[in-house]
């Protein structure tokens, strides 16, 4: 019995590292950050052709900086509330 207890609590050991890995919030954030660095870098490097086209608004600066505000704020919230590890209900038998 002991023996299965052990496999039991390993599984759920596994269960738990999965759904923090995998938690929706990490995934979010992190594509934000990573596409938002991507459009900030090419609204620091906007020629003035592309300026103009835009009527001299930085859209790619502005967006970028969003972009890096939202996955920041989604990478923040999961270090400060993480995923609570799954608990297991009582099966009435």
């Amino acid at each position: 019995m002991s023996e299965l207890q052990n496999e039991v609590s390993e599984l759920e050991r596994k269960s738990a590292t999965a759904a923090r890995l995998f938690d929706i919030r990490r995934i979010i954030g992190g594509l934000f950050v990573v596409y938002g660095i991507i459009v900030t870098i090419a609204g620091i490097t906007a020629s003035d052709a592309d300026l103009k086209k835009a009527e001299d608004i930085n859209i790619n600066l502005w967006t970028g900086l969003g972009m890096l505000a939202l996955g920041l704020f989604f990478l923040g919230w999961l270090w400060l509330r993480p995923t609570a590890a799954p608990t297991e209900e009582p099966a009435d038998e």
